[in-house]
């Protein structure tokens, strides 16, 4: 444990070495700073643990030190991590929030209360096996997150959650450009429900974008991506050469909210 300290100080040095001399203008303001954590559980009991907390004592603090919005989701019982993971969405509108955040909830008295099972969890009985993140800046052209125009209940909805991987740089920086100069655009044509479209800064699976996109039932987003595979703009975007072997990888996941997600 001795030799962790320094080490959680030089990863927060380097993101912060990141976010400040890179290229992001999630630091000023002008667009979302998105962070994505992933529990990796083994076990309902853990679940339940990690249940409890995000619902009575996560979400409240988050919403007590500015975060707004908190999204929770779980695998369908089709997917490959059902059961395993447990997706957390959290959207900070800078780069400043997303750093005192923590500190946040480390000072806030009724979250350490409110969430003492999971916060003081034994080394022996942890709370999960692992914790996995991945931190974004939003796109260009969809600064912001956006709350989806949903009116099936939480436990029918779906959102999909799909990140291309590509095998250079260059071909990530030319689709996140396909999805700027279009490929939203017609998401947004065929009412996606676009939540959120994220340039990952750090995390797994570099150089990758992910984005998240909502539906009523699997009927609706089945019904969706039929459509999108055969729209006139979408083939013609697909038709320019300037995009050819932009994604090495596709991996989406289908995931439904919780009941105490915010959306």
């Amino acid at each position: 444990m001795k030799n962790s300290l320094p080490i959680l100080k030089l990863f927060t040095i380097a993101l912060l070495f990141i976010v400040s001399f890179s290229p992001l203008t999630a630091q000023d303001g002008k667009r979302d700073l998105y962070e994505i954590r992933m529990y990796h559980i083994e076990n309902s009991s853990q679940e339940k643990v990690i249940d409890n907390y995000l619902e009575n004592a996560f979400i409240p603090a988050a919403h007590r030190a500015g975060v707004e919005h908190v999204g929770v989701f779980k695998p369908l019982s089709s997917e490959p991590d059902a059961g395993k993971k447990i997706y957390v969405f959290l959207p900070f509108t800078n780069s400043k929030d997303f750093f005192r955040f923590q500190r946040k909830l480390n000072t806030d008295a009724k979250h350490q209360a409110d969430g003492k099972e999971y916060i003081q969890a034994a080394f022996d009985n942890p709370s999960f096996s692992r914790i996995e993140t991945s931190l974004m800046q939003a796109f260009e052209t969809r600064t912001r997150m956006a709350l989806p125009k949903l009116s099936a209940p939480k436990s029918e909805r779906i959102y999909e959650l799909r990140s291309y991987e590509s095998a250079t740089e260059r071909l990530y920086n030319q689709k996140v450009k396909m999805f700027n100069e279009g490929e939203i655009d017609i998401f947004d044509e065929l009412n996606f429900n676009g939540v959120f479209y994220g340039e990952p800064i750090a995390g797994a699976n570099m150089p990758n974008l992910v984005y998240m996109t909502a539906f009523e039932n699997l009927e609706d987003r089945d019904a969706h991506w039929a459509t999108f595979s055969d729209y006139p703009a979408w083939l013609d975007l697909k038709a320019n050469n300037e995009y050819d072997n932009t994604v090495a990888k596709n991996d989406k996941r289908l995931l439904r909210p919780t009941a105490y997600s915010d959306f």
